[in-house]
């Protein structure tokens, strides 16, 4: 039975907020994805897709890769998936030429309104699987927050736009997309390559955006297979490090920053700042009030069924964390 069309409209709304998560520095696409519930079903998705690519280039001598590339993608969800690519594709050249300025010209506001939505959105990786925190996950997750609070801190570069640089860093910056915590943005800021993309996608620059998709599609390959492998059987770890990762990556948003990073005292319009925190917070706790009536509404749990978290696996791993 076919899914009513509002289901791909929603979809397609999530891929909009996650294509414009993408577009500011410091906020991660994968952090919205998570937010909206379809962090696992994208990674899931981008997993099949690549193993169809590389069976159908393996095999293709031998006549087969075509079969076996189509028996693999018939295990992608479509009716999620491309809603969410056409919505991510549509709001990121809209966020491009619309979002990214007014950061640029209200930086203050702009990271008070994200930091306060990130910041709320901890609740999601922790809580995830369903499993009680040792005392080994809280330590890990210092350790892993600590590290992305350095990440955070480099001040920015610069790189020449040569295809190959740009390449290079398509594949780190499609690799922080499906990483929740760290922005691929941002990482492109910290190369000195954010402002040259966003201008080759104003400017309908075909050659470097070549460069930079070929970059992506290469980091994609190599990196989904592993975090797929990783939420199938090492999950609950898995979601203890994003946990991390978001944490540590909140100082690319602190509201009070100089040029080269650096954190500063608050200042200046102190209340309003305050404000925006409390409400990309609000929308964040909105979201996950709405989305779990709406599952508490779907079925009640089955006094016999084990708890799980409000994340699926992704596979049927073995389970060994």
């Amino acid at each position: 039975m076919a899914k009513p069309s509002g289901h791909h409209v929603f979809n397609a709304f999530r891929g909009a907020l996650i294509g414009t998560a993408e577009a500011v520095p410091g906020v991660s696409g994968g952090t919205v994805a998570l937010i909206t519930g379809v962090y696992e079903k994208l990674i899931d998705g981008a997993g099949h897709i690549t193993s169809a690519l590389r069976m159908g280039a393996s095999d293709l001598p031998r006549g087969r890769g075509a079969a076996r590339a189509r028996a693999e993608l018939r295990n992608v969800d479509w009716t999620v998936l491309l809603p969410l690519l056409a919505g991510m594709a549509v709001a990121l050249v809209l966020a491009a030429k619309l979002i990214a300025p007014l950061v640029e010209e209200h930086p203050q506001s702009a990271y008070a309104l994200f930091f306060g939505l990130v910041l709320a959105s901890l609740w999601v990786p922790y809580s995830g699987s369903g499993k009680r925190w040792t005392v080994g996950n809280y330590a890990l997750c210092v350790v892993v927050a600590l590290g992305a609070f350095t990440l955070t801190g480099l001040p920015p570069g610069e790189m020449p736009t040569h295809p190959v640089v740009v390449a290079l860093a398509g594949s780190i910056a499609i690799c922080a997309l499906v990483l929740p915590g760290i922005s691929g943005s941002f990482l492109l800021l910290t190369m000195g390559l954010y402002e040259p993309t966003i201008e080759a996608v104003n400017e309908r620059d075909f050659g470097y955006l070549a460069a930079f998709a070929l970059g992506c599609v290469v980091g994609l390959a190599l990196f989904v297979k592993l975090l797929k492998w990783l939420l199938a059987n090492y999950h609950h770890m898995t979601l203890v490090v994003m946990t991390g990762l978001m944490a540590g990556s909140l100082r690319a948003l602190w509201p009070w920053q100089d040029d080269d990073r650096g954190l500063l005292a608050p200042s200046g319009s102190v209340g309003l700042t305050c404000a925006l925190f409390a409400l990309g917070a609000a929308v964040v706790i909105a979201v996950l009030v709405v989305e779990h009536r709406a599952q508490g509404k779907k079925a009640e749990p089955s006094a016999a069924a084990p708890k799980r978290g409000r994340h699926a696996r992704v596979t049927s791993g073995s389970g060994r964390d």
